[in-house]
């Protein structure tokens, strides 16, 4: 288990296999997930949990995995609602399922709802999952946050689309992401995020103190993006925002939970990966 500035952590295991991070912080009012690659039926590169149909992996494959997470959450597939993710800053308001054909998706990276039984999905290999909640006003949030999502403003656009929906009290709930240690990047990209002060509320100096120079490679920078969203986060008004502390591109040890990496299998130059999924649905009404 951990905890970070917040609630624990515990990490769960599904009847049907699956693996999650989760704790009880809604206290019953909104349940949610950050799942692992464990407990699927995918197979080779894609061994097991894939839920991405970016991916190459075969779609019967993926189907089934997408029934063994919403099983694990206490849902039908069909309510489970997903966007077509494009690193973009644009989010919507949801209310049903999504549609059958991946083509079909509004392309968002952002998705909103206060309809119970219906699960927010994201898809994330290396990129930041932000699950958010308000369980007083019941109102919840799944958000793609990778870099470039993030500095082009998805935080803010999401959190707006929550206000709007009446949301006040909001945790925010970061889940297993690339982190500093593994992530580096050069001086153009380090750039290109510090000039996101313009859409964050951040000042210029926070979010260059998410970079440290790179002690093995001059010129280049390891890069905080969980710092860089909390940051955020804060400049928001929002202050119950905890961390799961999860490294996805981490080396995959026995015992320890396997997460899908796109710069792990870039760097293994393996010809793709999977998608873990996040999952977060407000329970019905008393």
């Amino acid at each position: 288990m951990r905890r970070e500035n917040g609630p624990i952590f515990e990490r769960k295991q599904a009847a049907n296999g699956a693996v999650f991070f989760t704790s009880d912080v809604f206290a019953g009012r909104i349940k949610y997930g950050f799942f692992s690659a464990e407990g699927g039926v995918s197979q080779g590169v894609y061994d097991s949990l894939n839920c991405g149909f970016g991916s190459d992996d075969k779609t019967e494959f993926v189907n089934c995995n997408r029934d063994i997470c919403a099983t694990a959450m206490g849902l039908a597939t069909n309510r489970l609602a997903a966007v077509f993710q494009t690193h973009s800053a644009v989010a919507v308001t949801v209310s049903t399922g999504a549609p059958a054909a991946r083509e079909q998706l509004v392309r968002a990276d952002g998705m909103v709802t206060t309809i119970p039984e219906l699960g927010l999905a994201i898809l994330t290999a290396d990129c930041l999952p932000l699950l958010i909640g308000d369980a007083e006003a019941g109102v919840i949030a799944a958000c793609h946050a990778g870099w470039r999502g993030a500095a082009k403003g998805i935080v803010q656009a999401t959190l707006a689309q929550m206000h709007a929906a009446g949301a006040k009290n909001i945790t925010a709930l970061i889940g297993p992401t690339i982190r500093q240690t593994s992530y580096q990047i050069g001086s153009e990209m380090r750039a290109e995020i510090i000039e996101s002060q313009q859409v964050s509320g951040v000042s210029a100096d926070s979010i260059a103190a998410c970079f440290i120079v790179d002690p093995e490679q001059d010129r280049r920078y390891l890069f905080d993006l969980p710092g860089y969203v909390r940051l955020q986060l804060s400049a928001a008004g929002v202050r119950q925002i905890a961390d799961c502390g999860e490294d996805t591109y981490a080396p995959i040890r026995t015992g320890s939970p396997r997460f899908f990496s796109h710069r792990r299998a870039t760097h293994a130059a393996s010809p793709d990966t999977g998608r873990q999924i996040s999952i977060i649905s407000l329970t019905a009404a008393p």
